[in-house]
């Protein structure tokens, strides 16, 4: 059985970026706390026809291309309970997937085109799209034919991005679709809802949607609006839940990237594409992406009433099993153009840690996650150590600030210094090298983080209640 998730995604177009470069990112939210999850390397394949890919959630099963580009993924580790969920990676081709954003559409649209029970979901998306496209406009239209061909078997929406574009695609029935293209120099954030506005079906360059969409919507007098043809109004649920779970966080979000904006953060139609005259850096997703209202009236730690402090659903969760950023530059060696910033912990209190997709294995610690506490899994040491920093927030959230701080400065010139390096050497020794250095970038994370973990526990000491003031002559 299917049990709900609730992410939250950004996405920045090369324009809008610092450093060039485009950006997806998400954080993957499941139903329970604690669903642990691995980062492996899923091996090309080349010239094996007659492969099948069969859910283990419902009775979906397809046959697979003979050749499959290498892939980096973040599946389930109870994958026979849980389902694949390889949510996200960058291929060969330098082409990123994240999936999904879970969407949902109304009662309306549903009545005449309601979801395939056992058509294609989330927990083999990535599977079956990925290692076979070639950009990022690619597997939107590969997608849409899966779609076309099996049906939607829940409402997804799915992050596509090369080093030129960066595409947002929103299937909300059974069959029917609409992508739309990010401009270069916007960005984007969504949280659950229909997020695509008006569809210009003149623009094939900015927009792809299914067959007979537009019949579809005439035909059963689905389209609210008095002139144009608004995705959101059209599809789109605009219920309480809404309001307190979903608008909020476009509206933090949005309030972070344009602080000049006057918002009310339960309205229902936020702007889906906005511009912003400061450029986007990776740090700035990471805040947001573990953000929980800091400075708002909302947030669960701070002054707020607790009605205040309790009303609105925050990005950052314990539930969030990993969050991650895929960057892809257009460099001169391709080969070390997409980057994976991977949190495999949580968002808020924890890393993201920058490896090179171009590689061949993970570390142990990432790849070999048990389903029960292992200190040495990166999975449970990083959940462990956010739940740390939660137990004392105002004596730790300082220190755990300053740890990441370390970090980020570290991991910024590291990924400078092995594209460097990297850029000596092809192929083979390409790959090699990448997969040593992201290796030797996980050792030095890990070093840094028990430094952390010693600095809260000795301080955690003195933080018992069990104490009493006494003479120290007694």
């Amino acid at each position: 059985m299917k049990e709900y998730a609730a992410c939250t995604t950004v996405l920045v177009g090369k324009k809008a970026s610092i450093t060039g470069a485009t950006m997806i990112a998400r954080n993957d939210d499941t139903f329970a706390p604690i669903t642990p999850q691995k980062f492996i390397v899923e091996p090309a394949v080349k010239g094996k026809p007659g492969r099948t890919i069969k859910s283990w959630l419902n009775k979906f099963e397809m046959e697979l291309p003979a050749d499959a580009q290498r892939v980096p993924a973040v599946p389930n580790v109870d994958y026979q309970h849980c389902g694949y969920y390889d949510e996200s990676g960058i291929n060969e081709a330098n082409v990123a997937m994240s999936c999904t954003e879970s969407t949902y559409g109304n009662e309306r649209t549903l009545a005449f085109d309601p979801l395939v029970v056992d058509g294609l979901d989330e927990d083999c998306m990535q599977t079956v799209v990925l290692p076979y496209i070639n950009s990022a406009r690619a597997g939107v239209k590969r997608l849409g034919e899966l779609i076309a061909k099996f049906g939607s078997a829940a409402g997804n929406s799915v992050l596509f991005s090369d080093a030129n574009e960066v595409w947002y695609m929103e299937i909300v029935t059974g069959h029917h679709y609409v992508a739309q293209r990010i401009p270069d120099d916007a960005y984007a954030i969504a949280a659950n809802r229909v997020s695509i506005e008006q569809v210009d079906f003149q623009a094939p360059d900015d927009f792809i949607w299914s067959d007979g969409i537009r019949e579809f919507v005439e035909t059963y007098h689905l389209n609210p609006d008095q002139t144009g043809w608004n995705f959101r109004h059209i599809f789109g649920t605009y219920t309480e839940q809404d309001r307190h779970y979903n608008t909020s966080r476009i509206w933090y979000g949005q309030k972070y990237f344009n602080p000049e904006l006057d918002q009310d953060p339960e309205d229902p139609d936020l702007p889906f594409i906005r511009r912003t005259s400061k450029k986007i850096s990776r740090e700035d997703i990471q805040f947001i992406l573990g953000s929980h209202y800091q400075d708002t009236l909302f947030d669960p730690f701070g002054k707020g009433s607790s009605e205040e402090r309790h009303r609105f659903r925050p990005i950052g969760l314990n539930r969030t099993q990993n969050s991650h950023i895929l960057e892809l530059t257009d460099s001169e060696n391709a080969g070390t153009a997409g980057v994976m910033w991977l949190c495999i912990g949580g968002p808020t209190f924890t890393p993201f840690i920058p490896f090179f997709s171009n590689m061949s294995d993970t570390d142990a610690s990432f790849n070999q996650t048990a389903m029960t506490y292992n200190r040495r899994d990166a999975w449970w040491y990083y959940k462990g150590l956010a739940a740390l920093v939660e137990s004392h927030y105002p004596q730790f959230v300082q220190l755990d600030i300053k740890y990441l701080e370390k970090l980020n400065t570290y991991y910024r010139r590291r990924v400078v210094e092995v594209r460097r390096e990297a850029a000596k050497l092809t192929g083979e020794a390409l790959t090699h090298y990448l997969t040593q250095a992201n290796q030797e970038t996980v050792a030095y994370t890990r070093q840094e983080t028990e430094a952390f973990c010693g600095k809260m526990l000795t301080q955690a000491i003195g933080l018992s209640k069990l104490t009493f003031n006494m003479d120290a002559n007694l």
